[in-house]
């Protein structure tokens, strides 16, 4: 294999259009290239949100910025590799990071009814206390991934651990469902900035040999962060600590992110880009504001109703988004790097890969909610119980994530499709044991779960890979930027979308009064939706290419 065919120089997580950079290279040595480099950097997935945001971020992480050398390719500025314990301890530190960001998305899921509770939130501050973090993530991470080429990765992880621990202590002295809610966007910013530099610094620290051992440990931290996540969450609830109740699943973040501060500070080595690419601040405020424009009168349907505010409401948000498109031609005509490239949307490939991101995550992104607030209100299960019967979803995708990751590069569309068809089966499953309005047993709910994450596996590490083996090399880093983004914005409108759909029809209930057939209706209508959304997510799969990315300059 050619050396001086493919170099990945350890940039940030996410990618920028200023990453690649492509020389015409022999077909063959760019194919064995690019597919040693995405086996590499996908390691095994474990989860779903409440395993969803995981999920996401499996996805995310999925396409690190692909560099290709050539005349124009600017050298990274980067440290020597560490080793030994100093390896060690680094790797600890970015691995903490990675985790506290999965782990506090999973948390907050099984604990949103008992949030709701003690605040007294309503329906649309539930959804919103998950929805803020993930569409602040996601409007992060680009911008965030740029400034840490820029001015350092371990100054960047250090400022979003930093901020995370301070938003975190912000959340858990929260006296009002409105303070939580500014707190977990202000927390989700915060990752937003920690969590693209994790790629980075394990890829610009540590030697060939070293760095794929640090990507395996990578993946064990996913899946211990599925496995611990609701089982943490509910027995943090559950059990009160000093009285504090829920706020202890924020309180955990602070002490032990500080010793993480404090190690990291010593440890961590210093890389960045030798890019001088321009920041597009501007371009990243007006995509954030025309989400946040078309989420509000969705999510706030049950309290506004729709009204002409409402509306116009959307139509602001159309506006806004129009204005972000023409700002990002604009950005590429004069040569600049924008957060966006518009011109990605005339390859087939990329807009099918961008509907089924938004399809398979959306949905994910507004089940488990659905389903902690069904299991604890609906059902009467405590916290910790909840968090036992997500437990199978995580074990199913901890069986079929491997094997999705190696069948990738020779059957990646078969395995999109057939993951996305099998979540759908699984909600269909799950809808047959709550339609009745009974109490289901624990064994009714684990299958009807397990078999979503056995689907959940195949799909979430393989769908980047497939889609960028449909995109030009030389957009290969700026779409996989674009698909990370897009893969939290699904979350958080499905959030949005089919959360509104289960709490309206909670309060449509005859009784006046919500019962356990209530909360069974509801989810039951989610589930139907749901898994139509997966089958359509399963056709538009079919439009993707055939196998994972293995020459990215076809």
């Amino acid at each position: 294999m050619s050396r001086r065919t493919v170099r990945t120089d350890a940039p940030s997580l996410v990618a920028s259009s200023s990453a690649v950079r492509v020389a015409p290279v022999p077909r063959t040595d760019s194919s064995l290239s690019v597919r040693a480099e995405v086996a590499a950097i996908s390691p095994p997935v474990h989860s779903g949100h409440s395993m969803a945001t995981i999920a996401v971020n499996v996805a995310l992480m999925t396409p690190s910025k692909i560099r290709q050398e050539g005349a124009h390719a600017p050298a990274a500025s980067s440290s020597a590799p560490v080793s030994g314990k100093g390896a060690g301890a680094a790797l600890l530190v970015v691995l903490f990071g990675s985790f506290l960001d999965l782990l506090d998305a999973t948390v907050v899921t099984v604990a949103a009814p008992a949030i709701a509770q003690d605040l007294g939130a309503g329906d649309a501050q539930i959804q919103w206390m998950i929805a803020a973090y993930v569409l602040a993530l996601g409007s992060g991470l680009v911008t965030g991934g740029r400034l840490g080429d820029q001015y350092g990765r371990k100054r960047l992880f250090m400022t979003g651990l930093g901020a995370f621990v301070l938003t975190s202590a912000l959340c858990a002295l929260a006296a009002g469902p409105g303070t939580l809610i500014g707190m977990r966007a202000a927390q989700g910013l915060a990752a937003g900035i920690m969590v693209p530099q994790v790629f980075g610094i394990i890829r610009a620290s540590f030697a060939p040999g070293g760095r794929a051992k640090a990507f395996g440990a990578y993946g064990a931290v996913q899946g211990l962060a599925s496995v611990a996540g609701p089982l943490l969450g509910g027995l943090l609830v559950d059990a009160d600590l000093f009285g504090l109740g829920w706020r202890t699943i924020f309180w955990i973040n602070v002490p032990v992110s500080i010793l993480a501060l404090v190690l990291g500070a010593a440890v961590l080595p210093e890389s960045r880009s030798a890019s001088t690419a321009r920041l597009d601040l501007l371009g990243a405020l007006l995509a954030a504001s025309g989400i946040l424009l078309l989420l509000l009168p969705i999510i706030q349907t049950e309290t506004w109703g729709w009204t002409a505010a409402s509306y116009a409401l959307l139509a602001a948000g159309i506006v806004v988004l129009a204005l972000f498109l023409a700002h990002e031609r604009r950005l590429t005509g004069r040569g600049d790097e924008p957060v966006f490239d518009p011109a990605l949307l005339r390859t087939r490939a990329f807009a099918a890969g961008l509907g089924a991101s938004v399809l398979f995550f959306g949905g994910l992104g507004a089940f488990f909610l659905t389903l902690s607030v069904y299991l604890q209100v609906g059902t009467g299960r405590s916290a910790w119980q909840t968090g036992l019967v997500l437990l199978p979803y995580a074990f199913g995708s901890i069986v079929t994530s491997g094997l999705g990751v190696a069948l990738a590069a020779r059957a990646g569309r078969v395995l999109l499709i057939t993951g996305s068809l099998t979540v759908a089966a699984s909600q269909s499953v799950l809808w047959t044991v709550v339609r009745d309005g009974d109490d289901p047993g624990y064994w009714p709910l684990a299958l009807a779960l397990f078999i979503g994450g056995l689907g959940l596996g195949l799909t979430a590490p393989v769908l980047v890979g497939v889609v960028l083996a449909g995109v030009p090399g030389r957009n290969a880093g700026a779409a996989g930027g674009v698909l990370s983004t897009v893969n939290q914005i699904g979350a958080a409108i499905g959030i949005a979308v089919l959360g509104t759909v289960f709490f309206t029809a909670v309060a449509g209930s005859a009784t006046g009064t919500p019962g356990l057939a209530d909360y069974g209706h509801a989810l039951g209508v989610v589930l139907v939706v749901s898994a139509a959304l997966y089958v359509v997510a399963a056709l538009v799969m079919l439009a993707l290419p055939r196998a994972a990315a293995g020459n990215i300059d076809r």
